[in-house]
């Protein structure tokens, strides 16, 4: 038998699987290309465009990966008659998946919301209930913040995109600066209140909020950028514990 016999006879016997492989690996090329293609930008993008060109390319990336695995399973007719014999309706084949990834579509979905809307954007500095961070990536299901101490919070867009932030950057690329510095009763307020205000003409310092232990001075600085500000604010907050020390009230 020759060798082209033999070549056909293993191709017609293997045919599907064949495909179903080529498939697979087309796939992974093109996601390989695209992703590729969406980082071969400049550095520096302004944050909505980059927010979306990474949301974009994670979508993309995504539909081709399921496109390429629907068409690789559909050459198993195996797995279509144990499909059908498994899940014989439509309708409840539907309800079995729709029910399953419910989570999961709702959060690319919101995440799709966020791309589109971009209440928040990469670089921004936000508030979610107690925990701030910098929008450090927007992906299919899930937001990264990253916080002052470079820890990670992960929060899913479902959550995000149906919650009260505070962005305290989305209109400047400066954020403000402003630390509280707690005073007990037995100390005059006043001298207190000069010893912080004593630190410059930029510094500003107010009588932020009154407790039953003490009070709170909130003490204000010129804003700075993102990456600036928790370093600039742990010096504020150094400085105007300095000038209570320094003053006889702490």
């Amino acid at each position: 038998m020759s060798a082209g016999i033999l070549a056909d006879s293993f191709v017609n016997r293997w045919n599907h699987e064949i495909t179903a492989i080529v498939t697979i690996l087309i796939a992974g090329v093109l996601v390989y290309a695209v992703d590729r293609a969406f980082r071969r930008r400049r550095p520096q993008l302004d944050p909505v465009l980059d927010t979306r060109l990474r949301f974009i390319r994670r979508l993309v990336a995504a539909v081709l990966l399921v496109v390429g695995v629907a068409i690789a399973i559909s050459q198993f007719t195996a797995l279509d008659r144990l499909a059908a014999s498994i899940l014989a309706s439509g309708a409840i084949a539907a309800a079995v998946v729709g029910f399953a990834a419910r989570q999961v579509l709702a959060n690319v979905v919101a995440g799709v919301m966020l791309a589109v809307t971009q209440p928040i954007r990469i670089g921004d500095l936000v508030t979610l209930d107690d925990d701030t961070g910098v929008v450090e990536d927007i992906r299919l299901t899930y937001t990264f913040l990253r916080t002052p101490t470079d820890a990670r919070i992960i929060v899913p867009n479902e959550r995000l995109a149906g919650s009260v932030l505070r962005n305290d950057s989305i209109v400047t690329d400066t954020v403000a600066v402003e630390v509280r510095v707690w005073v007990p009763h037995d100390v005059d307020e006043q001298r207190a209140l000069e010893a912080i205000g004593g630190l410059g003409d930029e510094v500003t310092v107010r009588v932020g909020e009154v407790t039953e232990e003490g009070l709170f001075l909130t003490v204000s600085a010129p804003p700075v950028s993102v990456r600036e500000r928790a370093a600039r604010e742990g010096e504020l907050r150094a400085q105007a514990l300095g000038s209570l020390r320094s003053a006889g009230l702490r």
